[in-house]
């Protein structure tokens, strides 16, 4: 490890010591800035203090070694540097450089560049080539190499740095705001390495777990490699290139009539059923390779494309067409002033960038209501249904009339490329995520872009004192065993005390374990009816299982909801009309439910004709998102030549006029 902050530590701790030992008149005459050396030298026993106390709480043990750019022109020295660290790593012990600006030979150890090094960064490139190292990694500030200043939008990273082609197109910013040299002496010090056949990556130090992610083979920062400009180019466009094609696209498709879009969503359906014997052939491939190995079986589910799904997917796109156009609509007309007419109307996002895990036939709605909607898409599926989707593309760009262009949807292909995505929050409109808690909580820590979707679907079931009972069996059945991988499926069943031990719950409970569903306990009904305890209310099963639990009242179910749930879809099961109300309006979901089954809470279902997420936030659109969620507004403006002036000549009337 290469580090600095000797002088830094020892300027604090004696600008200290000077303000103690000064007088108050001391405090009013000039001051005179501390000798840089004599810093060095109070500062390196602090440094490695610090660097001591963070290893051992580690229980790793770490040194100090010492180095001056005179040292490296004695050829024993080096021999003597190797062998010591050598040692050092055989013992386990972590040896950390750093240059002994006390007794360095430079006037100004900040200001003179003359020697064998100068900074860290070159440091680190010396000592990777005496070394040997098998990798060297240069912290920064910024995620990597930019062609440009990284605050300038048309700044893109590097990901791989070749001489013959980067070397005249980098233009460089500022220095780093800590250290020295900056990223021009970061690139000098990775080329001198690489060259030398020492791999360099540099990347950000403020990223999480950076270090371990390059050392695992992630796609971060900047590598520097001596054989990188023998490797084949990439063939593949960048991520800025894929989007910036999908939004040209998506203005040709806005610029259609909406006839002209509809005809495209009927070619899509059609496409679909023509080709249907080749899709689940592919799709039977991505099943058989999932259970060899070894994929728990609700994501095998989520995966599979059932007899008639594909029949299915084609009449929701044909409903969607034949919905109205939702672009262009005028949702407000006013009269500013006479002769000058505003107008509120519809208008597509953009592009999209959907991330979703496991089915296929989400690719196929959502790329659906982003024809309907004139947005550009790209999509990025999971790695398990990569043959499903990548035939599910092929056919429906096959669809696009060529004035439009099949890049309007976009198939990315590899998870690298999604970080690339996320950046460009001047491209990409609003990200969509579809999976794993993890999944979306991930996005939305990578990205500026603004993110729709939901991590959890923790939906509940309420069973009130005053229940239809043999109602309560059928929607507790189907909304934990119609689909129980759906994120609107059941996965906690509340039940109002009074019901406790009675035979119709006990019905219900029977018919739940006869269909192989696992039932798991509150602490309540862990205790009363002897059911394995729940690790958790707040867990999505997404499988034959559910968590029971019993409530005092609906006040009681609505406080346990709001504590655990996931504000996904709720439902109570009631024929008191006082108490429905109560739960439908107090419930703070983003669907909520009297006597039907939460697997309602579907786009299709709703007559959204597809939907492309549920949303359980608050902002732009909440419950399933259809059309209308992947919609803006914009502001038209007729007028007569009229002009503000100071408002002097204009008579505002802000009248409200028909929309047609």
């Amino acid at each position: 490890m290469v580090t600095s902050g000797a002088v830094g530590v020892g300027r604090q701790r004696l600008r200290y010591r000077k303000l103690v030992n000064s007088s108050f008149a001391d405090l009013q005459k000039p001051q005179v800035e501390l000798d840089g050396k004599a810093c060095a030298s109070v500062g390196q026993s602090g440094l490695m203090a610090l660097y001591d106390m963070l290893f051992t709480q580690l229980d790793v043990s770490s040194s100090q070694l010492l180095v001056t750019d005179s040292d490296f022109e004695n050829s024993k020295f080096r021999e003597r540097l190797s062998e010591t660290v050598e040692s050092l790593l055989d013992l386990k012990v972590v040896p950390i450089f750093n240059e002994n600006d006390a007794i360095s030979t430079r006037k100004a150890p900040y200001e003179d560049s003359s020697g064998i090094f100068w900074d860290n960064d070159s440091l680190a490139g010396l000592l990777a080539l005496e070394l040997k190292a098998d990798l060297l990694i240069l912290l920064s500030d910024v995620d990597g190499l930019y062609s440009g200043p990284p605050s300038e939008p048309s700044s893109k990273i590097i990901h791989t740095y070749i001489k013959e082609k980067h070397h005249y197109e980098i233009t460089f910013g500022d220095k780093s705001r800590v250290g020295r040299g900056g990223m021009t002496a970061k690139v000098k010090a990775a080329v001198l390495a690489s060259n030398s056949g020492t791999p360099v990556v540099i990347t950000s130090g403020f990223e999480n777990q950076s270090i371990l992610k390059v050392l695992q083979g992630a796609k971060i920062g900047t590598l520097f490699h001596k054989n990188a400009s023998l490797w084949e180019p990439s063939k593949d466009v960048s991520a800025r290139e894929m989007a910036v094609a999908a939004r040209d696209c998506s203005r040709r498709l806005q610029n259609l009539s909406s006839e002209e879009r509809k005809k495209i969503l009927l070619d899509v359906a059609d496409a679909l059923e023509a080709n249907e014997d080749l899709i689940r052939s592919e799709n039977e491939a991505d099943v058989a390779a999932a259970q060899d190995a070894g994929y728990e079986k609700p994501l095998v589910a989520r995966l599979t494309i059932k007899s008639g799904k594909i029949a299915s997917l084609a009449k929701s796109i044909r409903t969607l067409a034949n919905m109205e156009d939702p672009i262009n609509q005028i949702l407000k007309k006013t009269e500013v002033a006479d002769d000058l007419v505003l107008e509120k109307t519809s208008c597509p996002l953009g592009v999209l960038l959907i991330v979703f895990e496991s089915r296929p036939d989400a690719l196929v709605q959502i790329a659906s209501l982003a024809i309907r909607s004139g947005n550009g898409l790209l999509l990025k599926g999971g790695k398990e249904a990569i043959r499903s989707n990548t035939i599910l593309h092929k056919v429906i760009t096959g669809a696009i009339p060529c004035n439009v262009g099949e890049k309007l949807i976009g198939l990315v292909t590899t998870r690298d490329e999604i970080a690339d995505l996320l950046k460009l929050d001047d491209v990409i409109d609003l990200v969509i995520p579809r999976g794993s808690n993890k999944l979306v909580s991930q996005i939305k820590a990578s990205t500026k872009i603004p993110v729709l979707g939901h991590a959890d679907g923790i939906c509940h079931v309420y069973i009130d004192k005053s229940a239809d009972m043999d109602m309560a069996k059928r929607i507790v059945m189907d909304a934990k065993i119609d689909y129980p991988a759906a994120c609107n499926a059941m996965e906690t069943l509340l039940v109002h005390k009074d019901l406790l031990r009675t035979p119709d719950l006990d019905d219900i409970l029977v018919a739940l374990k006869t269909e192989g569903v696992d039932i798991y306990g509150g602490p309540i009904a862990h205790k009363a009816l002897g059911f394995p305890k729940a690790s958790s209310f707040h867990h999505e099963y997404s499988s034959m299982a559910c968590t029971i639990e019993f409530v005092d009242d609906v006040q009681s179910a609505i406080d346990h909801i709001h504590c655990y749930g996931s504000a996904h879809t709720d439902c109570i099961i009631t024929t008191d009309g006082k108490v429905a109300e109560t739960f439908l309006q107090q419930v703070d979901s983003a669907a909520v439910f009297h006597n039907a089954s939460t697997r309602f809470s579907d786009g299709a279902r709703f007559g959204l004709g597809a939907e492309v997420g549920i949303s359980t936030g608050r902002i732009h659109a909440r419950g399933p998102v259809g059309v209308e969620g992947l919609l803006t507004t914009r502001w038209i403006l007729r007028g007569r030549g009229q002009v503000v002036n100071g408002d002097k000549d204009v008579v505002y009337t802000h009248k409200s006029l028909p929309l047609q």
